[in-house]
């Protein structure tokens, strides 16, 4: 029986020579932010004092809470720059070069094909985009890997998710797995690899493959993955810096590899999906929706804050004013992105449409700041949750879409469908 590429990867990184249920793998890099960080640093000096298993290997971002919004935020991120530098970790990044973690540390070239990556952050499945094993932990379990360089894990089975046809226009990979989340449901890939393939994800960029990934875990799943082709190397090089040599490029799932069960599904007729208050699987078509009017939209977050999601949202925004009563964020989600908007006069189109520029921060996403829903209010994000109470108080409403649906609804003051707007 063949392996899938996730099923090589832990074998890769483990001493045995067939893969078990369990196993002890070796990890390639490991990281946490401004609220799990030191958390897992507090439990790290219960394990030792002396060092780290690899400085270089470790990196801190500080993206949840920044620019700090009150004197615990500031205290967080003072007390990880103060570990860092006791231990030499040259990889803290606070305000001054730092953006959202899962777009960020692709972004800086720390994640690359084949690795074992853990994170203390549930979307650490993001980098799965990359062709990577990226699990989220646990702070203690991150403390662990601090200390030991290794980490053991229950081998998850896998499904796999084959999507055919071609995609219309407006339809995104943000609308692919809000789709695929209300077909199985938020436990329908409990404790499971999703693994995510066929002619459609081929087609899709590498930002739209890192959108897919992240929300693996909205259904429930440990990990998400895609096998890496030519699109995810190129990107690795122009974006990243990495040269690669020695990579296994051809390293796949086998073609008798074993899945616990595959989904296949035409995608040609669907249409842009919105996510309805309260979970991300009660999704429906935006054409049912119209009705719904909104006080807030936010687009960016680690899903959809990356430089095409600026310009997809840019071209429905330009020569438009957004609704008057309706507040409009946009976050860029890393410094380099948000540099590439100004140098394209994404800003400039985002500004004079009357939207509000946050710095990079994760923000309103978690209900955070930069963007706290209040009683009673609506809101329309380009975010990945919508649990009661996660963008501020537990009687607001959130709706998840994709940047052209966030766009176009933020013109209108109501969920809308980008083609109402832009044809």
């Amino acid at each position: 029986m063949g392996l899938t590429l996730a099923e090589k990867i832990f074998l890769r990184h483990s001493s045995k020579k067939r893969l078990e249920d369990f196993v002890y793998s070796n990890i390639d890099f490991c990281f946490a932010n401004d609220i799990t960080g030191p958390l897992a640093v507090k439990q790290f000096y219960k394990i030792t004092e002396k060092r780290v298993f690899n400085s270089k290997r470790i990196a801190f971002v500080c993206d949840h809470f920044t620019p700090a919004k009150d004197k615990n935020s500031a205290n967080n991120v003072a007390f990880l720059r103060n570990f860092s530098l006791r231990f030499k970790i040259p990889n803290f990044f606070d305000i001054n070069q730092c953006g959202i973690e899962h777009v960020f540390l692709a972004e800086k070239g720390f994640i690359k094909p084949l690795d074992l990556v853990v994170g203390a952050d549930s979307h650490t499945c993001t980098f799965g985009a990359l062709g990577a094993l990226a699990i989220g932990v646990g702070s203690t379990d991150l403390a662990g890997v601090m200390a030991t360089g290794t980490c053991w894990f229950k081998v998850p089975k896998s499904l796999k998710f084959i999507y055919k046809g071609r995609l219309s226009k407006w339809v995104s990979a943000k609308d692919l797995i809000l789709y695929t989340i209300f077909k199985i449901g938020v436990d329908g890939a409990l404790y499971k690899v999703m693994e995510f393939s066929g002619p459609v994800i081929k087609s899709l960029n590498m930002e739209g493959r890192f959108t897919i990934c992240n929300m693996a875990i909205e259904a429930g799943a440990k990990t998400g993955i895609i096998e890496p082709d030519g699109k995810t190397f190129n990107y690795l090089r122009r974006v990243a810096g990495l040269k690669l040599q020695g990579l296994n490029r051809r390293l796949k799932s086998d073609p008798d590899a074993s899945y616990e069960e595959i989904y296949e599904w035409d995608v040609s007729n669907l249409e842009p999906q919105v996510a309805c208050p309260h979970l991300p699987s009660n999704v429906k078509p935006v054409s049912k929706l119209s009705s719904v009017k909104l006080d807030q939209v936010v687009i960016g977050s680690c899903t959809n804050g990356r430089i095409s999601d600026l310009r997809v949202a840019a071209k429905i925004l330009k020569g438009r004013k957004v609704k008057s009563n309706s507040r409009v964020i946009i976050i860029p989600a890393t410094p380099n992105i948000y540099k590439q908007a100004l140098k394209e006069g994404l800003i400039r189109i985002f500004i004079e449409a009357g939207c509000i520029i946050s710095p990079p921060t994760c923000g309103p996403c978690l209900g955070g700041h930069m963007g706290i829903l209040g009683k009673g209010e609506v809101s329309l994000a380009t975010t990945n949750r919508n649990f009661i109470g996660r963008m501020g108080h537990p009687e607001s409403f959130v709706y998840l879409a994709s940047p052209a649906v966030a766009s176009a609804s933020a013109i209108k003051g109501r969920i809308t469908h980008p083609q109402e707007v832009v044809g």
